[in-house]
């Protein structure tokens, strides 16, 4: 109970960045339409675990160090950025499919669960955003005084609601009606996530 306010005061703060439109969302949402529900879960098991990374240096200080080093910060920002491009890319290359191959696009387009995990780790765990997030959390709004297990219990908890935010999102996007409406869209909606994914690559770099 010491640490009531503290705790939603956080859990306050990360629901609104976990439920903003950001790199992980539209990652998610192209899994869930693209590759299914199962693999859509297991990206979010990625994003999930990519938060725990956050919260591990932000525990040993670490995040002190990335925020008072404008070159560490910098190449972070850059990896992000190449990586959430190299995924768009790959996206617009999508190609036009007829009606036939829109019905298998599933089975035809599957991936393995390791590569969908790394997915959804790598983007989150790599995302300055995130980095930023997660300092200010551990900076400005958890005390020096709070215990580092009771830390931990806070970035314990943002890994679970992480997942099971974007765990409701995989189910709800990758229903049959839902993936229907999209997949009729075909390559169309590929290219159009690519653009998202090249654009939020551009606003990392920028911002």
């Amino acid at each position: 109970m010491n640490y009531l306010d503290e705790f939603l005061l956080i859990a306050i703060s990360h629901f609104f960045a976990v439920a903003s439109p950001g790199p992980d969302f539209a990652l998610v949402l192209k899994q869930s339409i693209q590759k299914g529900r199962n693999n859509a879960l297991v990206t979010s098991a990625g994003i999930a675990t990519g938060i725990l990374v956050h919260v591990s240096y932000c525990v040993l200080g670490v995040a002190i160090v990335i925020s008072q080093s404008p070159t560490v910060f910098a190449a972070l920002k850059y990896l992000a950025a190449a990586y959430l491009a190299y995924i768009g890319v790959m996206a617009l290359r999508a190609k036009p499919a007829d009606q036939q191959a829109q019905q298998v696009r599933t089975d035809t387009q599957a991936e393995s669960m390791v590569k969908a995990f790394s997915r959804g780790f790598l983007v989150n765990a790599l995302n300055p955003k995130a980095t930023l997030f997660f300092l200010s959390l551990f900076t400005l709004v958890i005390s020096v005084e709070t215990p580092i297990t009771v830390q931990v219990g806070y970035g314990l908890y943002m890994a679970v609601a992480t997942l099971v935010w974007f765990s409701f999102l995989s189910i709800v996007l990758s229903r049959s009606k839902v993936r229907a409406f999209f997949l009729r869209a075909g390559h169309w909606f590929d290219r159009g996530i690519g653009v998202v994914l090249i654009g939020l690559a551009i606003r990392v770099v920028w911002v």
